[in-house]
């Protein structure tokens, strides 16, 4: 049977295909960009700080040219000698060491970001396989290292001849000055060199830095079929999800069912409908819904009111209407204020002892114009 084909890369990177590219130590990297930076940084140290650098070499090579004769021969002198040389004249270069460790850092991390992982230090057993060595040195990417390779060196090796013909006599002169001062022109003739090299070199790394991105982002591109198993995993697979949702709606119905016993009022359809109210004057600005239900659920309501003695009032319009119009915890809208005072001031009164001659208050019927809380399941 003939192999299925592969789907083509079509899909931008995500975000966490980026961040885990970046955990394994895959990141965008120009080792030209690189090197043009620690050569620029070089350069530039060296034609700053060519003076002290090479008052200190000078002072070094005093020191190690210099010697008593009596020392030459005490055998203990040699080793010390040697170590306050090395001492000295890794002083003098630290500035530029520091100079040069700071390019290194920068430019490598300019357009990949820092990145650090130890599973790009892990031992990978294909890194051993001739077949993909082989491949890697004749395949596309061998050919454009080639290329870069062979315009580096023409370039750079063009630049160097130029500025060593050009700076022929300037170099000649170096042995007719003293030392301390050829030292320091030296040292200064070597950084110009440099910023000339650098040139050349940045020129190759304005042209690798954007291939090397666009190669990196390439790699990283995703099928369709990853892209859409990243968000299963990442979001939840449909069955999860719906499993998490059930047992959230049942933990929510639990601590609705717990809610009832302090309701004022239960106002039902009054059988479809059941919306259980609680009104506290004291501290309420208007009553709260703490359960509400539909069919099974709204029996239910009932049963749990009836139980713990909250009263029941059957008004179908102003059910709808609340069961509609409000979530758990949210207070009444204001267009059934007067409904609702109406019910409640006439559960109240039932609650209170009635005076001798006070007839109780009638039954009220709450009015509720049904079109300003339309069913969001009926179509407009």
């Amino acid at each position: 049977m003939a192999d299925e084909p592969q789907e083509e890369r079509t899909e931008q990177p995500t975000p966490k295909r980026l961040a885990d590219a970046k955990k394994k130590g895959e990141v965008p990297r120009s080792r030209e960009l690189t090197m043009a930076g620690v050569t620029l940084a070089g350069a530039g140290a060296l034609l700053v700080m060519a003076g002290p650098i090479g008052g200190n070499l000078v002072s070094t090579f005093g020191g190690g040219f210099s010697i008593e004769r009596q020392k030459i021969f005490d055998a203990s002198f040699l080793p010390v000698a040697l170590s306050e040389s090395f001492i000295s004249a890794f002083t003098g270069l630290i500035p530029l060491i520091i100079v040069l460790l700071a390019a290194v850092f920068l430019s490598g991390t300019a357009i990949g970001g820092v990145s650090f992982s130890v599973k790009a230090f892990a031992f990978k057993p294909e890194r051993l396989n001739p077949i993909k060595g082989l491949k890697r040195i004749f395949g596309p990417n061998g050919l454009m290292e080639l290329v870069k390779a062979m315009g580096k060196f023409s370039l750079v090796g063009a630049l160097a001849v130029a500025w060593l013909w050009f700076s022929s006599e300037e170099l000649a002169s170096l042995g007719r000055q003293p030392v301390d001062s050829a030292i320091a022109h030296a040292l200064k003739i070597c950084g110009m060199s440099l910023v000339i090299v650098s040139c050349g070199l940045i020129v190759i790394a304005a042209i690798d830095a954007p291939f090397q991105l666009w190669q990196f982002h390439k790699k990283m591109r995703m099928t369709r079929k990853e892209v859409r198993d990243e968000m299963k995993d990442t979001e939840g697979r449909p069955e999860v999800k719906s499993k998490i949702r059930t047992l959230q709606q049942q933990a929510a119905q639990r601590r609705m069912m717990e809610d009832i016993p302090i309701a004022s009022v239960v106002i039902t359809n009054p059988t479809h409908y059941a919306v259980a109210l609680k009104y506290d004057e004291n501290s309420m600005g208007a009553p709260r819904v703490v359960a509400k239900g539909k069919d099974l659920l709204a029996k239910r309501i009932r049963e749990v009111a009836t139980e713990h003695d909250v009263p029941l009032f059957s008004a179908p319009p102003l059910a709808r209407a609340l069961f509609r119009s409000t979530d758990l915890g949210d207070e009444i809208p204001a267009k059934l204020y007067s409904a609702v005072a109406q019910v409640l001031a006439y559960i109240f009164q039932l609650n209170e002892t009635l005076k001798p001659g006070q007839r109780p208050m009638p039954k009220p019927v709450p009015e509720v114009n049904e079109d300003d809380f339309p069913d969001p399941r009926k179509k407009q």
